[in-house]
């Protein structure tokens, strides 16, 4: 425990404290019950909520208790922090079906047996009890306006006059604080987590708790993950980085990690592996003596993508990867190939035609992977033309539905590396 800050601090994964000496000794000294929120506003949680949950499994570790909540009443409103504009509001029932879903992932990475068994909770359950008579005495009376204006999430919109907040989001701040209080008195929450546009929510808190409760109650916040480009972290081709496999396949996560620049790929090791700092250090070493081998960000896919999706679904991300260096085409599902093959010409071919057999002169030269039966021709005698990766030479070969690499897909291939995908439909 005496070397919590120590470590998050050593992985650059602390960017505010409140009441550093006194948070420190605290964290030395006792077993810390800590929370960080994850709103439900989609069915599955991105890479950006990997920073909190990693922060909290990393503390469980050293022998404190994490508490994941799940923002079922403040999703209902939307938190204006590091946002140009409103969210749009969620419907009860699917933010209910959304809290459903994040519960299952959140247990992937805390362990809910032991002393200090994690513990997850929704704020709905206690956030609807109030009535609005009620909230405007017990909590709002606790804070001026003058001070909710001078947070930064707040002030920021305000500022945009052209955008301004509304009154539901300017009331964020309040439900947030509450969490931190109803957390402390069930459970003796004394920290909260967050990235560092939660200060503002994450400090009304603890003056909620020493106002109402007397007690002191701390916060640490994270940087904002940008790439060294500037980039949003976890966005590929506009869209997040999931952790449902069913909606970022595990070999398009294991490519996102391998992608990473060389400026990035120790920061991210140690921001989202459990790598030591030696270890870490080690790789530092290849990315400055031979960039061009990628060890660090082949470790970085490996160790992530294993924690998120298991070794099953490591394992199905690397036999994926391999395949774009000639690995063999087998056992794939079409989802599988199109996330391979997504950047790649395609094509299709009727059902019956694929029944009756296409000759492999005819089946290259229509799919366009050579321009005429002639050279499709020549490309056999040279051993260029491949099926599902696996070399042809019979120039009389009739493909049926016995090639197929998945249940509806035949990957083609002239030469080294112009692969199509041909579509059985």
């Amino acid at each position: 425990m005496e070397n919590a800050l120590g470590m998050l601090a050593e992985r650059g994964v602390i960017e505010q404290i409140s009441d550093e000496p006194a948070l420190k000794h605290s964290l030395s000294h006792e077993m810390v019950t800590l929370y960080a929120g994850f709103d439900p506003t989609a069915d599955s949680l991105h890479l950006g909520h990997l920073f909190p949950l990693l922060c909290l499994a990393r503390l469980q570790r050293l022998g404190h208790r994490p508490v994941s909540l799940v923002g079922g009443a403040t999703a209902m409103i939307g938190d204006p922090s590091g946002k140009e504009e409103e969210r749009q509001l969620l419907a009860e029932e699917t933010i209910e079906a959304n809290v459903s879903s994040l519960r299952k992932q959140l247990e992937r990475f805390l362990d809910f047996d032991g002393k200090n068994a994690a513990i997850m909770v929704n704020n709905a359950e206690w956030t609807k009890k109030y009535s609005y008579l009620e909230w405007l005495r017990d909590i709002g009376k606790y804070f001026s306006v003058n001070y909710m204006l001078n947070k930064e999430s707040v002030r920021r919109r305000i500022e945009d006059r052209s955008q301004g907040i509304s009154y539901t989001e300017f009331s964020y701040m309040l439900l947030q604080a509450n969490d931190f209080l109803e957390l402390y008195d069930r459970h003796g929450c004394t920290l909260q987590v967050g990235g560092n546009d939660q200060w503002g929510n994450i400090t009304a808190g603890i003056d909620l708790i020493q106002k109402r409760r007397h007690k002191q109650t701390y916060g640490i916040t994270f940087p904002l993950l940008t790439s060294s480009t500037g980039e949003k972290f976890g966005k590929t081709a506009g869209n997040a980085v999931w952790l449902d496999p069913d909606k970022t396949s595990p070999y398009n996560l294991y490519q996102y990690w391998i992608r990473t620049d060389d400026r990035d790929v120790i920061r991210f090791l140690k921001y989202f592996t459990f790598l030591s700092i030696e270890e870490i250090a080690g790789l530092e070493e290849t990315v400055l003596n031979a960039p061009e081998k990628r060890e660090a960000q082949r470790i970085l896919a490996e160790e992530s993508t294993g924690m998120i999706h298991g070794r099953e679904g490591l394992e199905k991300a690397q036999k994926a990867s391999r395949v774009l260096f000639g690995g063999e085409i087998n056992d794939f599902t079409d989802r599988e190939l199109s996330d391979i093959f997504s950047d790649v010409p395609s094509s299709t071919v009727s059902s019956s035609e694929l029944e009756k057999g296409i000759g492999i002169l005819n089946l290259f030269t229509g799919a366009g992977v050579t321009k005429s039966n002639s050279q499709a021709l020549q490309l056999i005698k040279q051993g260029g033309i491949y099926i599902n990766n696996k070399r042809i030479d019979n120039q009389r070969l009739m493909v049926t539905k016995q090639y197929l690499a998945s249940d509806s897909m035949i990957v083609l291939r002239g030469g080294k590396k112009r692969y199509h995908l041909l579509k059985v439909i």
